[in-house]
């Protein structure tokens, strides 16, 4: 599609419902797209002395084109940015001489 990102009207959807993910299962690139796959991890009822457990359920399956995944990078590198200032995550540096 070549109609300029100024030529397309976003149109809200106040009735759409948010889906609440914690966690990634698979991101996978075939080429074509990226699927993600969004999950939310609920805990086990708790069975002292044993360890908690819990357990991993899919929430949501994504398929994006390569355009929606660079746009996609370019919003999540802004919060990330917007994060650092707040000083709510901190960049980490590589090692000098590190091979990694």
């Amino acid at each position: 599609m070549n109609i300029p990102i100024e030529n397309i009207r976003y149109i809200d959807l106040p009735e759409l419902s948010e889906t609440f993910a914690d966690s990634f299962q698979l991101i996978l690139f075939d080429g074509q797209s990226a699927r993600v796959e969004f999950c939310v991890t609920r805990m086990d009822e708790p069975k002292p002395p044993n360890p908690p457990t819990a357990r991993k359920y899919p929430v949501c399956r994504l398929v994006l084109t390569p355009e929606a995944v660079f746009q996609l990078f370019g919003q999540l590198q802004q919060i990330i940015n917007a994060m650092q200032k707040q000083g709510l995550i901190k960049k980490i540096e590589p090692e000098q001489g590190s091979t990694h």
